[in-house]
């Protein structure tokens, strides 16, 4: 597995306005495409070292299905996150929305996109986040949060 982080789009203002991420996995399409649409696994590496319950998860990956989940803290707090699918291509492009509780009323919320390049035995994934509706704080700390996650897949598809 390799990372490369590409450098941050940019506002008008030059300030960061989303995320974009390169990974490589030793896996293939299907089984990297399966991971992002399956609870059981998607609920294993989304929140990192965080649990997520599978029977909190609701996921229904078609264009103008909902995903939703609740991650739990160890101090006992809970995170919701929720979107909507916008497109689905099995096993080579998924377009989701993502909130959190802290998004305002009447936002979509950020766009997640996930390109998979077939390599063979092996996977890129193109990973983007837009939206501008973070702080470039937030997006800074959001990437760090999905290199962790996208740590995390890496172990799920090794085991498969």
């Amino acid at each position: 597995m390799t990372e490369n982080p590409a450098a941050h789009p940019a506002d008008a203002e030059g300030g960061p306005h989303g995320i974009a991420l390169t990974r490589t996995f030793d896996a293939r399409r299907e089984l990297v495409f399966e991971a992002w649409t399956r609870p059981e696994h998607f609920g294993y590496w989304f929140g990192g070292e965080l649990e997520v319950p599978v029977d909190r998860m609701t996921m229904d990956p078609r264009p103008g299905g909902v995903w939703s989940l609740v991650m739990q803290t160890p101090d006992g707090g809970e995170l919701p996150f929720s979107g909507v699918y916008r497109e689905v291509a099995p096993p080579e492009r998924l377009e989701f929305t993502l909130k959190d509780a802290s998004a305002p009323d009447g936002i979509e919320g950020e766009i997640v996109r996930v390109t998979l390049t077939d390599l063979g035995d092996h996977t890129e994934m193109a990973f983007r986040q837009l939206g501008g509706n973070l702080t470039a704080e937030q997006y800074h700390q959001a990437e760090a949060g999905w290199s962790g996650f996208f740590d995390r897949l890496t172990e799920l598809l090794a085991r498969a």
